[in-house]
């Protein structure tokens, strides 16, 4: 399988403009009416943020996710998905190739709130 295609060039600034930080997944909840969605709990230190994802197909078992830190884009606009406000986006591999994606994880446990970059 060849991966997807690069996008375009973007100048450093673009990416610098991304605040992607650590965070630990505290707990994982159903959406209500929805068969794909899930609210997920994250520690990102100073604060606790809801990130709704479209993951429930993706993976057998979600509370395995409980505890593991992961990568999110922190500063996008908040977007209301199925009634309920995510607050950040996860950083996960493979889903542009059509591959089930697996989350972008630490060589080594940090402070949740770590900024990559």
């Amino acid at each position: 399988m060849e991966p997807a295609p690069i996008k375009p060039p973007i100048r450093l600034a673009q990416l610098e403009a991304l605040d992607i930080r650590v965070g630990t997944i505290e707990s994982v909840h159903d959406v209500a009416g929805s068969n794909k969605l899930v609210r997920f709990v994250v520690d990102f230190g100073d604060r606790r943020r809801d990130v709704v994802a479209g993951t429930r197909k993706e993976r057998a078992d979600l509370g395995a996710l409980v505890g593991v830190q992961t990568l999110f884009v922190v500063n996008l606009e908040p977007q209301a998905l199925a009634g309920v406000l995510s607050e950040a986006m996860f950083l996960d591999l493979g889903y542009a190739d059509g591959l089930v994606p697996v989350l972008a994880v630490p060589e080594r446990p940090l402070p949740n709130g770590t900024r990559a970059g």
